[in-house]
């Protein structure tokens, strides 16, 4: 379990979410997940939230959202805010939100905290053989379009041109989160942070963006989830 936010100056009110995506059917992974937010809500009188992310078009699946409503209920499971209750909050489906996520996205290469990138899928497969080959320290991206002038890249894709939005991670120093599993914070050093990329090709945010920005405005104060996206956080706090 991991905070949100870093420096708050008052206690806020408990705020926590189970999101699944509406992919296939539901996976005990997501119940499991979803009983630590709703009982450590319960216990400090907090608000327990379901936010549906369905972002990714390619693997949605029509249904799923319903069987995901009805999974959790038969677990005894009831949410104070979500996309069939309300709440002050919603939309609770990230489909529905987004022209806040282009707006976030247009923050961010204002400030120059993210770029858009241009290579191909082709050029990517050939980096990543060849990170393999090299048994290279650093799997990911390797920061071709880093370097682009952002007048030339707001140029080419207002010409139509096929990009991506990729996070601009800092190529010193390192990022520190608590965990409150662990009795010390962990530290990643940047430089294995690969620049994740942002917004999709078909002008989708990816799980990453789209996260962070929703439990920025949800007001999210605590996120439970699996030991898997420990190494994923990083971007995380860094967004």
């Amino acid at each position: 379990m991991s905070e949100a936010s870093h420096a708050v100056s008052t206690p806020r009110p408990l705020r926590v979410r189970i999101a699944p995506s509406p992919t296939g059917d539901p996976h005990v992974g997501t119940a499991y997940i979803a009983l630590f937010n709703y009982v450590f809500a319960r216990k400090a009188g907090g608000t327990f939230i379901l936010r549906i992310e369905d972002t990714d078009q390619e693997r949605y699946t029509a249904g799923s959202e319903a069987a995901i409503f009805e999974a959790l209920r038969w677990l005894g499971l009831e949410w104070d805010e979500g996309p069939d209750v309300g709440g002050p909050h919603g939309p609770y489906r990230q489909s529905e939100r987004m022209g806040l996520y282009r707006e976030q996205a247009r923050v961010l290469l204002a400030r120059g905290e993210a770029y858009r990138c241009f290579c191909t899928r082709e050029r990517l497969d050939e980096v990543r053989k060849q990170q393999l080959a090299s048994k290279s320290e650093k799997l990911g991206y390797d920061g071709h379009c880093r370097a682009l002038d952002p007048a030339e890249a707001e140029r080419r894709a207002a010409a139509g041109e096929v990009h991506v939005v990729r996070l601009r991670v800092p190529e010193g120093g390192a990022t520190t989160f608590r965990d409150h599993l662990r009795p010390e914070p962990i530290t990643i050093e940047n430089r294995l942070v690969d620049d994740q990329v942002l917004v999709k090709s078909d002008g989708f945010p990816t799980y990453h963006l789209a996260n962070v920005v929703d439990d920025h405005f949800m007001g999210i104060t605590h996120v439970i989830r699996g030991e898997e996206w420990i190494t994923s956080t990083p971007k995380h706090v860094l967004l």
